[in-house]
C-alpha cells in the first residue's frame, strides 16, 4: 500500500490548487482552439504552457515531497529509505 503524504500547509495547497485550475483552463483552451480551427501556431503556444506550468507545479509537489517525506524518513535514520523515495519521485516527475 502506498504511503500517504503529510497534507500540505494552507498556504501551499492554496498555490497548487491555483496551478492545477490555470492547468486546466489551458488544457480547456487547446480543445477550444482545435474545435474552431485555430491556427496551429496559436495551438503551440497553448501546449507550451501546459508543459511550463505542469513543470511549475511537478516542482512544488517533488518539494513538498522531499520536504516532508524525504526529510522524514532521514529523521528517523532511514537514509537508504529516503534516497530509494527520491529517485523514484524524480523518476516520475522527469
Amino acid at each position: 500500500m502506498p504511503k500517504e503524504t503529510p497534507p500540505a500547509p494552507a498556504g501551499e495547497q492554496d498555490e497548487v490548487a491555483k496551478r492545477l485550475a490555470r492547468i486546466a483552463g489551458h488544457a480547456a483552451s487547446l480543445r477550444r482552439f482545435w474545435d474552431e480551427g485555430r491556427e496551429c501556431d496559436e495551438m503551440l503556444t497553448q501546449i507550451s504552457a501546459v508543459r511550463a506550468a505542469l513543470d511549475q507545479v511537478g516542482k512544488l509537489i517533488l518539494e513538498h515531497h522531499i520536504d516532508h517525506c524525504v526529510s522524514g524518513a532521514l529523521a528517523h535514520g532511514r537514509p537508504d529509505e529516503a534516497i530509494r523515495d527520491l529517485k523514484k519521485a524524480l523518476d516520475r516527475l522527469v
